[in-house]
């Protein structure tokens, strides 16, 4: 998502991609709930934590799978764009329910700085080792689709590779546990690896809210293009009443493009698209060409803005 993240992606991906992605997401969330029964009979606060962590991978591979099943289904009149603003939304409520369990795992690590709470090391390091082995083991699957260069599957391995660091603090927790007894290290890994899962949930939640808000997409800058197309394409004399959102990850645009009169409509049109998909991966673009120059307010809408701009479609 996560994050991010990247949680759905364009096109349609292979049948070995839907597999992999399955596998990787039952043995992901079968350890997340090992965890958190691991913890709680351990008492290992590091644990619930990377249970957390493991979450966030789980919804990023969820989101990944809802991606593969969505893109298939093709619009219709109800939907015209299909079905993949779905994922978006599963997102923003993921990175909110992140957000809260992150806070809860804080508070609790801070009760227990003031009222230390007995952890069982050994009970603690087993559990975690596993973490760690169905994590390197889900990497694993995944890292063999992505020579296939597929947005779903990359995503879901960054994620993956990410929260073998919780496994990580979750042991090292366990190490210092079973050979001093210090027990404050599980609270203080735990705050640490919640840090891990509160900035996957934060640039989850930046994205879904932006999404659901038909914001135009961050490395989008509006301005650029504007001055870029009048300059590679000597007709076009001004670009304005610029929208542009997304769904599920794609791009959509609508403009109004101030041209000279060309003698080959056809051309120039197939020009400004070719252009659009060429230097801006837009491939949706509902292009309106005018012969003269606009006069109302709408004409200088993205013109009070730099950089990002976002705006709703008509």
């Amino acid at each position: 998502m996560a994050h991010s993240h990247s949680h759905t992606a364009p096109g349609q991906p292979a049948d070995g991609n839907g597999r992999r992605l399955l596998l990787a997401f039952i043995i992901t969330a079968g350890f997340m709930v090992l965890e958190v029964v691991g913890g709680l009979i351990s008492g290992s606060l590091a644990l619930l934590a990377d249970a957390g962590h493991m979450l966030t991978d789980a919804a990023a591979l969820l989101f990944a799978l809802l991606a593969v099943h969505f893109a298939r289904r093709p619009p219709n009149t109800r939907h015209t764009f299909g079905w993949l603003r779905l994922t978006t939304l599963a997102a923003f409520v993921n990175a909110i329910a992140l957000v809260l369990i992150t806070i809860l795992i804080v508070w609790e690590a801070f009760q227990r700085f003031s009222h230390p709470q007995p952890v069982a090391g050994a009970t603690m390091m087993v559990i975690a080792v596993a973490g760690l082995l169905a994590n390197l083991f889900s990497f694993w699957i995944l890292h063999r689709g992505i020579e296939e260069k597929n947005l779903n599957v990359r995503a879901a391995a960054l994620h993956v590779l990410g929260d073998l660091l919780g496994s990580v603090g979750a042991i090292v927790a366990a190490l210092v546990i079973l050979t001093t007894g210090w027990t404050p290290i599980d609270p203080i890994l735990s705050v640490l690896v919640s840090c891990l899962v509160l900035r996957s949930a934060w640039q989850l939640l930046k994205e879904s809210v932006n999404e659901l808000l038909e914001g135009a997409p961050d490395s989008l800058d509006i301005s650029a293009l504007k001055r870029g197309m009048r300059r590679e394409i000597p007709e076009v004399r001004d670009v304005h009443h610029v929208h542009v959102w997304l769904v599920g990850e794609k791009p959509i645009m609508t403009l109004h493009v101030h041209v000279i009169p060309p003698h080959d409509h056809d051309a120039l049109l197939e020009r400004i698209q070719h252009y659009l998909e060429h230097n801006y991966q837009i491939a949706h673009a509902t292009i309106q060409m005018e012969y003269q120059p606009c006069s109302g307010p709408e004409c200088h809408l993205n013109e009070m803005q730099t950089g990002h701009t976002h705006h709703h479609h008509p």
